[in-house]
């Protein structure tokens, strides 16, 4: 399944915030910590994949000067 840019960021920072929130109490809320931070470094890994393949496959722009 691939997801755009922006949806990869979107899932990132709602991780990001749940695990800032996440208050760590019994041997639960620890599995949950850990699922969500396997979970970030999952989207991190795609959000770089997304870059590289970006970087690879962007197409050459050349400056083209009009006279009039």
């Amino acid at each position: 399944m691939n997801l755009s840019k922006q949806s990869i960021e979107n899932l990132l920072d709602l991780v990001e915030i749940k695990i800032g929130c996440l208050q760590v109490i019994d041997r639960d809320d620890a599995r949950e910590l850990k699922h969500l931070e396997v979970c970030r470094r999952e989207l991190m890994g795609m959000q770089e994949e997304a870059r590289s393949q970006r970087r690879r496959g962007r197409p050459v722009v050349v400056a083209v000067a009009t006279r009039h």
